[in-house]
């Protein structure tokens, strides 16, 4: 008896994506990856470009002196997972408590999340999360669920070389920038992926990781009286269940953070 035809697409389907993954760094988890580096930045930049075209810019010069100064450390402490990123660090002027980073290396923090940073540390568990995303390529992996869900049908069309908007708000929302939650956004998995990711290159950059703890539970406190939702119907973490996975990993993000205060003890002492 004959197989059925739709047998030999699925099968080429399973080997597909089996031979398309990539490793999370400091995790090792194997995540799915369909959609090319090349295709992903691309959209991101174009985005990105977007983004700063429409909306409100600030030239706060201590918002953008902290920015630029904190996201260049964490960005060369992510350089191996990130080669030949054209960085780029961009303050919105907006209330939101939000940032994000996009693939290519544009950074975005939006001037309402000062209200809650009060430090360098802080800035850099924010910045070293949000930077985590795109080393760990959670966007690629996002993107790919999607292809596999529509059965290989593309999501990401263009119109004459440029994203569609149904498109580019696909994007927005995969980065956790749209107003609403859309069906894409990164999942608790990735979030707490991104948390573990983020917590080392804050401690590879010098920054002490325990501010992580401090900086979570001032997040909670800004959060309160606000419509939050069930860590069950929520993307993110509960900020109990985030800090309890932070405090488990800690001991071995500070004693990296120590590694690199003495790595750079030593280099003053020959300077």
């Amino acid at each position: 008896m004959n197989k059925p035809i739709f047998i030999l697409p699925i099968i080429l389907l399973i080997t597909l994506v089996i031979s398309s993954c990539h490793t999370v760094p400091v995790t090792g988890r194997s995540a799915l990856s369909l959609v090319s580096d090349e295709k992903v930045i691309q959209m991101s930049v174009q985005q990105f470009d977007e983004m700063k075209a429409q909306t409100g810019v600030s030239y706060n010069k201590k918002y953008n002196a902290i920015v630029q100064r904190v996201g260049q450390r964490i960005a060369a402490a992510a350089a191996d997972d990130i080669p030949d990123a054209d960085w780029e660090f961009v303050v919105f002027e907006s209330p939101q408590i939000n940032a994000f980073a996009m693939a290519g290396g544009k950074v975005g923090v939006f001037t309402g999340m000062f209200d809650v940073i009060e430090n360098d540390d802080d800035l850099a568990i924010v910045m070293g999360h949000e930077i985590a995303h795109v080393g760990s390529k959670h966007v690629n992996e996002r993107f790919s669920q999607e292809y596999i869900k529509q059965g290989g049908r593309a999501i990401l069309g263009t119109v004459a070389g440029q994203m569609s908007s149904q498109a580019g708000n696909v994007v927005m929302q995969v980065y956790g920038i749209g107003s609403t939650l859309g069906s894409l956004g990164f999942n608790r998995k990735q979030e707490s992926e991104a948390d573990h990711v983020g917590l080392m290159y804050a401690a590879r950059a010098g920054y002490d990781p325990r501010r992580a703890v401090t900086f979570w539970q001032n997040m909670d406190i800004a959060s309160q009286g606000q419509s939050t939702p069930p860590e069950f119907f929520s993307t993110h973490p509960s900020h109990d269940n985030r800090i309890d996975r932070l405090n488990e990993i800690m001991p071995k993000a500070v004693a990296e953070y120590e590694y690199q205060k003495d790595i750079k003890f030593l280099e003053s002492v020959k300077e």
